[in-house]
């Protein structure tokens, strides 16, 4: 696998939307194929994974990891998209709303809940995204996803200046929850139009802020040092499913596994797992299940191997 393969974390600034940013670390980069594992929104910030290489067959696996958030949410208005983008569609006077009474409807936002996706977003209805709908004028009916949230703090609620309150608000959450959403269902529940002024992800499968680079500085030290140098921040293919339980193999069978050939599950969990060579390199990430490894995917060839000798063991 080449050295230019592995996870870039960014630091995505306000601004360019995630496709931008993965075309510009890609240039950055030296790379012909590059993705992301989780779209921010334009005017989003915080981690952004970048897969480089061979590191976009971690995508499906990325993009399922849990998220969390620094959010602002602004109780008095709310807008056609739910953030700071939209038009206002509604006003309403947040200054009864209290502390205490944002925390407790919080409360009722957590855990397996239903969510409408958002009109403005990238959820297909009919084989059309939802937002090109919306920009056409249409209403689309949307049935609810099932997303799951595991926290939503209140930290603080500000007092109200020209009609509008801000609170800020962490969120950890699964794959799909729109924090846009809850912050207008968060309105909803204290009786206010609300919407998502301003959102920062702290975390995204894994990865945290204390490992991203931003995006500016990873150019600039692309220019200034060459692509080598951003290359060296890559995270490899193995480390970047740290989340994943690993499975060591012997080389006979890695072998075994990148040639089809039933390899024996080592005893261990029997959920997802990274099965890792002997040299530490990722081989295939493997289904959850019993007595047989079974690949989901296989991140080396016959050609990235060599034979075991003929007497080595399993």
């Amino acid at each position: 696998m080449s050295g230019t393969s592995g996870v870039l974390v960014v630091d995505k600034p306000a601004g360019p939307t995630s496709f931008e940013v993965v075309k510009r670390v890609k240039r950055a980069l030296g790379v012909a194929t590059a993705g992301h594992a989780g779209t921010l929104d334009p005017a989003a910030t915080g981690v952004l994974a970048v897969c480089a290489g061979d590191a976009v067959k971690l995508q499906q696996f990325l993009v399922d990891g849990d998220k969390a958030y620094e959010a602002t949410v602004a109780l008095g208005a709310a807008t056609a998209t739910e953030d700071q983008e939209g038009e206002v569609i509604a006003r309403g006077d947040p200054s009864g709303v209290t502390l205490n009474a944002l925390r407790a409807a919080a409360a009722t936002l957590v855990g397996w809940i239903d969510q409408v996706p958002p009109m403005y977003s990238a959820v297909r209805v009919g084989g059309r995204r939802l937002h090109v709908a919306a920009r056409a004028g249409e209403a689309v009916e949307r049935a609810p996803r099932r997303v799951r949230v595991d926290a939503l703090e209140v930290v603080d609620l500000a007092p109200p200046i020209d009609g509008i309150a801000l609170a800020r608000l962490r969120v950890r959450c699964g794959k799909g929850t729109y924090v846009r959403t809850l912050a207008a269902d968060l309105g909803r529940a204290v009786g206010v139009p609300a919407h998502l002024a301003a959102l920062r992800r702290t975390m995204a499968s894994g990865f945290g802020l204390e490992q991203a680079i931003p995006l500016e500085a990873a150019e600039a030290l692309a220019r200034a040092e060459g692509a080598d140098a951003l290359r060296a921040r890559l995270v490899p293919l193995a480390a970047a499913l740290g989340f994943l339980p690993a499975t060591a193999l012997t080389a006979r069978d890695a072998w075994d596994l990148v040639h089809g050939r039933p390899v024996a599950r080592p005893p261990g969990p029997p959920g997802t797992t990274r099965a890792l060579g002997p040299d530490g390199r990722l081989v295939a990430v493997c289904g959850p299940g019993e007595g047989r490894l079974r690949p989901l995917r296989v991140f080396l060839g016959p050609s990235d191997l060599r034979p075991p000798s003929a007497g080595q063991d399993r």
